[in-house]
């Protein structure tokens, strides 16, 4: 397939400024000159985001972008979108809502089963970006470290493609076999992504990368006689196509039936021979548990392509021998990639973290024949592993870890903000009667039009604090680590359009997020030292107060410990060369007005769009949340329903009914 060859270009009014120019030039001089590993030093503020789109336009090359949550990676995202509307930006995080891994506990003798919820709105984006990295050239993929994780053979995924043209000399039955083949599930009666629906000689296909548009292929004898692309809800042809191309519905290809029967016999095989192992150590229960379950998911797999945790059977499906690095989203990129790390001090940790804790989780599954040792190659790569898939790396921290500051070739400082905007003041109370005070704080900043955000040590203080507040009747809002993605961009977007004004959380407020209606932060047991209060912590959570002109810092402490005082001289300096920065140029610093977007989502639906829908779409989108909302309410899932009734209820209002 022939890649496009469009271009990067960034369309917005703004020019680098500041010490903007001189950082994209000295990075982008250090790729050209072919250094391995550099960093980016740029505070809050600063625009980095507007500095690593600049490097991006100028090399020209694809870019994966890699962010330590899925919150601050949809922030990117959306604000890269924003840059290149022309270009493909993309979004790929781990597409659970909700997961709680296989395990088993050995004091215990508890075999805990896997339990998971899975976003289809994400899954849907990973495909995209998958697919646009086959199409074309012009890709930035942001991504969480969910990217390490193990996926599909590549070329394996792009030889399962199913190309279609009209005059393809291709029958119903044969489209219909091959779509089987991908995973792709035939439901005539529920059209939803990765199925299609058979009407006589037209087949209607609903791509895993897609969202609202299908396809319609329609045949006469073995032969594709037009290509179309439909609305999904109404069936209305939207266009006729010259070509297609139908991606697989999962990132695991096989191959075909005769791929399939290879790998199941490699799989009885294996089982066998670890069987075994297990019966000639005495191992009989083992040996047992390990037969039965095996062979019932080879079953599965057999008959409906599919078993619970067939994830476990990975390297079968790739092809890998045991060990072998597993294939991950960075081999869907071609060799000259460019690689980002934002946040870069709490991301690359949590890369390296990432092996061993699955390791530990799965020698238990293994030892005690829950599953094959093919399991231990369902798994993120291990850090050499990492190091290995990358040719050239920028890491993006306003407080660098030790192993950008280690490994790097160079650095370039991005202190200057072209707002004006200075490092926050910085004042230290004591922490006796520190509520009462914070309370008082509290009030004058929303009296003022502020919001806050404080920070606590523990989940059970954040807990408390928030109830205390709003018994108070101060609108607060307490944001933790299990709140899933689209809710917690849903909070930072309540606080900034005023519905909330407080948000209370324990390290969740540090990194990255964009929040100009920010006035006041407060760090309770500021003095606590260790990873929550150390020098690096305290500057990005500082820096949380940097977007606003009137940004305070209020730090709650019976002592002035080493890491307060490095990070309130570090955020003095930065002030002072703001502040020369400003004199120089006559600047008076003005807050940052940013609209607020919801960017998890990153896709429309039909009657969300401006246009008005007709009377018949409107007739059909209705019947259609109907019959979703009555299916949920007959399963008890109200929680379901209640989305669908809320559907209906704007399809109403948008239409002036």
């Amino acid at each position: 397939m022939t890649k496009q060859s469009r271009k990067f270009e960034i369309v917005s009014k703004y020019k680098p400024t500041g010490d903007q120019p001189q950082a994209i030039d000295s990075l982008v001089q250090g790729l050209n000159d072919g250094l391995r590993t550099q960093v980016l030093l740029g505070v809050t503020g600063s625009g980095k985001t507007f500095t690593m789109a600049n490097i991006i336009e100028k090399v020209q090359r694809p870019t994966l972008i890699i962010a330590h949550n899925k919150t601050l990676a949809a922030q990117l995202c959306n604000e890269l979108r924003e840059m290149f509307p022309n270009n493909s930006v993309n979004y790929f995080v781990s597409y659970y809502d909700y997961y709680q891994p296989e395990a088993y506990i050995v004091s215990s003798d508890t075999y805990i089963e896997k339990e998971l919820s899975i976003n289809d709105e994400i899954d849907k984006l990973r495909h995209a970006a998958t697919c646009s990295l086959f199409e074309r050239r012009d890709v930035i993929i942001v991504a969480s470290v969910s990217c390490i994780y193990g996926l599909g053979e590549p070329e394996m995924y792009q030889k399962s493609v199913i190309s279609l043209a009209p005059g393809f000399d291709l029958s119903r039955e044969e489209l219909i076999s091959r779509l089987v083949e991908n995973q792709y599930k035939r439901n005539d009666f529920d059209f939803t992504r990765g199925t299609f629906r058979v009407r006589g000689d037209t087949v209607d296909v609903f791509p895993a990368d897609s969202s609202e548009k299908a396809i319609r292929v329609e045949f006469f004898g073995d032969e594709i006689e037009a290509l179309s692309e439909i609305e999904v809800v109404s069936g209305r042809k939207i266009a006729s196509l010259s070509h297609f191309a139908i991606y697989p519905a999962t990132h695991y290809a096989v191959g075909g039936k005769d791929g399939m029967e290879r790998i199941l016999a490699q799989m009885e095989q294996d089982k066998e021979n670890e069987v075994k192992a297990f019966e000639e150590r005495g191992k009989l229960v083992e040996a047992q548990r390990l037969n039965q379950r095996v062979s019932y998911d080879i079953e599965m797999i057999r008959e409906m392509g599919y078993t619970n945790g067939i994830e476990n059977y990975s390297r079968y499906f790739d092809g890998r021998l045991p060990g072998q690095t597993p294939y991950t989203l960075f081999d869907y990129f071609p060799d000259d990639m460019l690689l980002l790390i934002d946040e870069s001090h709490i991301t690359i940790p949590q890369i390296r973290a990432m092996y061993n804790g699955d390791r530990a989780r799965k020698d238990n599954l293994v030892g005690y024949g829950f599953r094959l040792k093919s399991a231990y190659d369902n798994r993120p790569l291990q850090f050499d592993e990492f190091e290995r898939k990358w040719q050239q790396l920028i890491c993006v921290s306003a407080t660098p870890g030790p192993y950008e500051m280690e490994r790097t070739d160079n650095i370039a400082e991005q202190i200057i903000r072209p707002t004006g905007l200075l490092d926050p003041e910085v004042v230290v109370k004591p922490s006796e009667h520190q509520i009462d005070d914070l309370m008082s704080e509290i009030n004058k900043t929303i009296a003022s039009g502020g919001r806050a955000l404080v920070t606590t040590l523990t989940k059970k203080m954040a807990e408390s604090l928030s109830s205390y507040l709003l018994e108070r009747g101060i609108k607060t809002t307490y944001l933790h680590s299990e709140i899933v993605a689209m809710e917690r961009l849903e909070i930072i977007n309540k606080l900034r359009a005023g519905e909330t004004d407080v948000i209370v959380g324990i390290n969740l407020l540090r990194e990255g997020l964009d929040l100009p209606e920010v006035k006041l932060v407060a760090i309770l047991d500021a003095d606590k030292e260790g990873f929550l209060r150390s020098e690096g912590a305290l500057i990005q959570t500082i820096g949380r107060a940097a977007r606003n002109s009137e940004g305070r810092v209020i730090m709650y402490a019976d002592v002035i410990t080493d890491s307060m005082k490095r990070a309130i001289d570090e955020t003095e300096r930065r002030r002072e060369i703001q502040k020369a920065y400003n004199k120089e140029h006559g600047i008076t610093p003005k807050t940052i007005i940013k609209g607020i977007n919801n960017s998890l989502v990153i896709t429309t639906p039909i009657h969300e769009k401006k246009r008005k829908l007709t009377e018949k779409e409107r007739t059909d989108l209705i019947k259609e949340y109907q019959k979703l909302m009555k299916a949920a309410v007959e399963k008890l899932d109200f929680e379901k329903a209640i989305v669908y009734r809320d559907k209906l209820e704007k399809l109403g209002e948008k239409n002036g009914k």
